[in-house]
């Protein structure tokens, strides 16, 4: 059917559109209550061509729209949710594509529990929780801070025990699983603990007197410990002179641009303070919607499985489609939330803050930024490169096959967003294939980059792209490789010459040229960070083996034996008496006399 036929037989109900080039590429996803209204409005039917009130971004847009498709649904609501979701696993040309959608920790406690702990969450947990948060970093030095600070149930097997362990005798904890300590005497150290997860400057003051007591008892490894936790706790705060003691809890957005990037930036206030902020940049190549962007990023972050902790969103800039988010958001957690754009006084004075960190978060160039544009112009990709995965497999002769993704994302590495795998296949195709494909499958948690890169050849890069587009994913893949001689890559004396492979053609680049280090960089971290996972397996699984050799240990005794300790080297580590805590006191002297 001809794209103008397709245009008149839209129909007037709510639904996502998709626009097309004439190579069938996907252009662009977007939701609208009248599907028949918003596609038209794009377009002038006579003759056929783009309408002239339109920005130049969709001006270009519509201009290499061949085909378009619907999806039709019952509400805008699902329209609003399937958009999002089309859009983050498909990376359409035209749309905004954020490089932050990942859900931030929580900490929070299960009051409902006899003798609760503080835990770390991602999502909404059911009993009577209080959550504290968002954190986007310093989650875990906080939580680790208030065990350092407080004797709590230090894991949830512990109280199963019923017996005191090494916590106990470390002073680490009361053992409660002995009855040693009465639920109301607890639950008013938890109180405390909660009082220094709401006050940071306590905390902070309280962990220096605990360094300095380290420090004085010649503990300076785990004073140390103390200084970086110190240090990260430090780093979360955002700095303000506004007197914010009447103001509650408030989630605060601003998103600022110029040239080919957008920074955005998140606060988050919570009774009177500020407890954490996080920002990231938003780059593209063909213009910038602002109100598209602000959507993308309240929805990203006010997903269903999101725990709530503040029902009022303020924003630097008005944007479209405001109202009708706030509706979406209110039907979806089950409660009023406002998404206000406040115009002056106290709340007017946040977003500005935050404005001008997103302002100086845009003077930070690097010089990343002119090497990906010269490796997109090179390899002629679709989209400059700012997030790349790199994928490696280790082995030894096939044995304990593993892959690993080392992620470049903001002009660095970005360890957080690393991923190892335990692979079956024994061959490098075979155990690729498996990596990319439980790859792709995590693409709704986990959207697609700009570019892969493979370390192998033409094989494993066209393997690459081929499962990709089998997801629904068009997207740029590159490989780099050792140059061959006689079948082997040659690596004598630094002389090795790396060869690229890209859908546009092969390229052995001087070993001067600058491009070519930047890939041999991202290559180098997937390897070495695949072979640290190897070392890692390949130890676990013999001394797992020697062990197993020892009668009477076997594999149900030695899970139980992990899940206390956690490491071989702990168990390694451990008394007889600390063994018999979680095995027969027979079972530990086996062990100990095994190990020495």
């Amino acid at each position: 059917m001809e794209l103008i036929d397709r245009l008149k037989s839209l129909p007037d109900s709510p639904g996502v559109y998709h626009y097309f080039d004439k190579n069938g590429k996907l252009l662009y996803v977007g939701k609208a209550k009248s599907l028949k209204k918003r596609v038209r409005s794009y377009f002038r039917l006579s003759p056929l061509s783009p309408a002239p009130n339109l920005s130049p971004r969709i001006f270009k847009m519509i201009s290499e729209t061949e085909d378009l498709d619907y999806i039709v649904v019952n509400s805008e609501q699902d329209a609003l949710i399937l958009e999002n979701s089309l859009i983050k696993q498909l990376k359409p040309k035209y749309n905004i594509l954020l490089r932050d959608d990942k859900t931030y920790p929580y900490i929070y406690i299960d009051l409902s529990e006899e003798f609760p702990r503080p835990k770390i969450t991602r999502k909404v947990v059911k009993g009577n929780v209080k959550y504290f948060g968002p954190f986007p970093s310093g989650a875990r030095d906080i939580l680790d801070s208030i065990y350092e600070l407080f004797p709590l149930v230090q894991k949830d097997s512990c109280l199963k025990g019923k017996k005191a362990c090494l916590f106990f005798q470390l002073k680490k904890c009361l053992a409660p699983c002995e009855g040693r300590v009465k639920s109301q005497t607890y639950l008013k150290m938890v109180h405390e603990a909660i009082e220094l997860i709401h006050n940071k400057k306590l905390l902070i003051s309280k962990l220096k007197t605990k360094m300095q007591t380290l420090s004085q008892e010649l503990r300076f490894e785990e004073a140390a410990a103390i200084r970086d936790r110190i240090k990260n706790i430090e780093a979360t705060n955002l700095q303000s002179e506004i007197d914010l003691a009447s103001l509650k809890n408030l989630d605060i957005y601003a998103i600022e641009e110029e040239e080919n990037q957008a920074a955005v930036v998140r606060m988050f206030l919570r009774d009177g303070k500020v407890i954490s902020s996080s920002s990231n940049k938003i780059k593209f190549d063909r213009g910038f919607d602002r109100d598209e962007a602000y959507k993308r990023v309240l929805l990203e972050f006010y997903q269903s499985q999101t725990p709530l902790t503040s029902t009022n969103i303020i924003t630097a800039h008005d944007f479209a489609e405001r109202e009708d988010l706030s509706r979406f958001l209110s039907e979806k957690f089950g409660k009023k939330i406002a998404i206000e754009v406040p115009k002056k006084g106290k709340r007017a004075k946040l977003t500005e803050l935050a404005r001008l960190n997103a302002k100086e978060l845009l003077k930070m160039k690097k010089e990343e930024d002119f090497i990906l544009f010269h490796i997109k112009e090179l390899l002629e990709l679709e989209n400059t490169p700012y997030k790349i995965e790199v994928f490696d497999n280790s082995h030894i002769s096939g044995s304990v096959p593993v892959g690993a993704m080392a992620v470049f994302e903001n002009g660095g590495f970005h360890k957080p967003s690393y991923r190892h795998y335990n692979l079956n296949g024994r061959d490098e195709y075979s155990q690729m294939r498996e990596l990319i494909t439980k790859r792709c499958e995590s693409f709704e948690k986990n959207p697609p980059p700009d570019m892969w890169l493979i370390d192998g050849g033409e094989t494993l890069r066209r393997l690459a792209e081929d499962i990709a587009k089998s997801f629904g994913v068009d997207m740029d893949v590159v490989a780099i490789s050792k140059e061959k001689i006689d079948a082997k890559a040659h690596r004598a004396k630094g002389a090795a010459k790396d060869i690229v492979y890209a859908s546009n053609g092969v390229f052995k680049l001087p070993s001067s040229d600058k491009r070519l280090h930047f890939l041999q960089r991202l290559r180098d971290e997937a390897h070495r960070f695949a072979i640290t996972f190897h070392k890692k397996q390949r130890s676990k699984k013999l001394k797992e083996m020697e062990l197993l050799k020892i009668n009477g240990i076997g594999e149900a005794k030695l899970k139980k034996l992990l899940n206390y300790f956690g490491t071989f080297e702990e168990i390694k580590k451990a008394s007889v008496e600390d063994i018999s805590q979680v095995l027969n006191r027979n079972d530990a002297i086996k062990i100990k006399e095994h190990y020495n």
